[in-house]
């Protein structure tokens, strides 16, 4: 006997929570699933923010605007009938990095960290700072109590969760030792710092004097000295924020296909929440296919269409055998790796969505994902985990209503 898995709730989870964080590997839908969730969250009455940290300018696309930077912009198009409103945004770790230059730092001492070059390079390129800025960024849009309901889009892979490693991060580095001698200059003013420091330290600014110069060793120290102390305030957000994302009102959706390599990285971002126990609402399978005709296997569809072939007869009835077929194996393969991965990790709330014929590139695309993710997480049937019922009752209600339309515009021009 096949377990089924328990669903996911979506309008309760869009009703209730107050941040939802989507993660998943590449290539899985994870950034159409964070904004088909925004825009029902939205045209069901809730003020959102949608965030997204990938670089990447899928959702742009898909909500119809040009482009995407640090400041929220109000999506148009959206029914508003219900009082809700959405706004999107993008991850600019340099912008979100500069505005906190500016907000904790007096104008003198800003200006200064602003055109130092190693804060340009810190702030433009160096490893973590993305994550440190998601962070301080999902923290700012909290704080700003402007929106009932945050979604965030995480990047691609396993780099997702790198921003509840953060404040840990942050702390090392501002702890280190290498901190604490690049720090000694601007706390004894000037060289003095050499009579208080051993001969192994002296050796050691001797050798960055000599390979940075003497400017640009004096350009470090006091850049990293101005962050130190701005630093201390963001590392408390930080935690803040941290504590934020396991409290009541926060939920994370993995996203994934039935694939191996994704389902092992879905694996990876369950166990790694878990372990953090950070709120995990469930996981949202794409992809998946399905098939209206179950009982009619692989081998009795492949058999029949060869029978019709050796008569002559109904090639388009073989063709659809065949189809049918490839559309059997296909669902067949699915279903074994959801349930799999369901054997795994048998508390993990499961929603599948059938597989699209085409990309969704705008709003009333992302709409028909929300209301398959709604459909399948209300009709789940015995044998039909995550509402493949509902999903094949959706296309069956859909495709008869769009013929009787054809058909009653024929009636009435005698054309279609």
């Amino acid at each position: 006997m096949t377990l089924v898995p328990d669903t996911v709730d979506v309008d309760a989870l869009l009703r209730d929570a107050k941040i939802i964080v989507c993660c998943g590997a590449g290539g899985g839908g994870k950034t159409t699933t964070a904004a088909a969730l925004a825009v029902r969250a939205a045209e069901q009455g809730r003020k959102v923010c949608v965030l997204t940290i990938d670089p990447a300018r899928r959702l742009a696309q898909s909500m119809g605007l040009t482009e995407l930077d640090n400041t929220p912009r109000e999506v148009a198009g959206i029914d508003t009938a219900a009082g809700g409103r959405l706004d999107a945004m993008m991850l600019d770790m340099k912008r979100t990095f500069d505005d906190i230059v500016v907000a904790h730092a007096d104008e003198a001492r800003a200006k200064a960290i602003l055109a130092n070059p190693f804060y340009i390079s810190l702030s433009s390129s160096f490893a973590g700072t993305q994550e440190y800025m998601a962070m301080e960024k999902l923290g700012q849009l909290k704080t700003a109590a402007t929106w009932d309901l945050i979604v965030v889009d995480t990047p691609p892979s396993r780099s997702a969760l790198d921003f509840l490693d953060a404040p840990k991060r942050l702390g090392q580095f501002l702890d280190g030792r290498m901190i604490r001698i690049l720090t000694a200059p601007a706390r004894a003013g000037g060289r003095a710092y050499l009579k208080v420091f051993t001969l192994g330290v002296k050796v050691f600014t001797d050798v960055l004097n000599k390979v940075l110069g003497g400017q640009a060793l004096k350009d470090l120290s006091l850049f990293v000295s101005s962050l130190e102390a701005m630093f201390g305030g963001f590392r408390e957000r930080a935690d803040q924020t941290y504590k934020l994302l396991k409290e009541h009102g926060t939920s994370f959706v993995v996203v994934a296909v039935p694939e191996r390599d994704a389902l092992r990285e879905a694996a990876y971002f369950v166990e790694r929440l878990e372990t953090d126990q950070m709120p995990l609402a469930g996981m949202v399978l794409n992809r998946v296919h399905t098939t209206n005709a179950p009982a009619l296997s692989v081998e009795r569809s492949l058999a029949a269409a060869e029978t019709l072939d050796a008569a002559g007869e109904e090639p388009l009835a073989a063709a659809a055998l065949r189809i049918h077929a490839e559309r059997a194996h296909a669902a067949g393969h699915d279903a074994r790796r959801a349930s799999q991965f369901h054997t795994a990790h048998p508390r993990v709330r499961l929603v599948n969505v059938a597989a699209q014929a085409g990309d969704v590139h705008d709003l009333d695309g992302l709409r028909a994902i929300a209301a398959l993710l709604v459909i399948a997480s209300h009709c789940e049937v015995p044998g039909l985990a995550g509402g493949f019922y509902g999903v094949d009752l959706f296309f069956v209600l859909s495709g008869f209503l769009i013929t009787w339309l054809l058909f009653d515009e024929h009636r009435a021009t005698g054309r279609i």
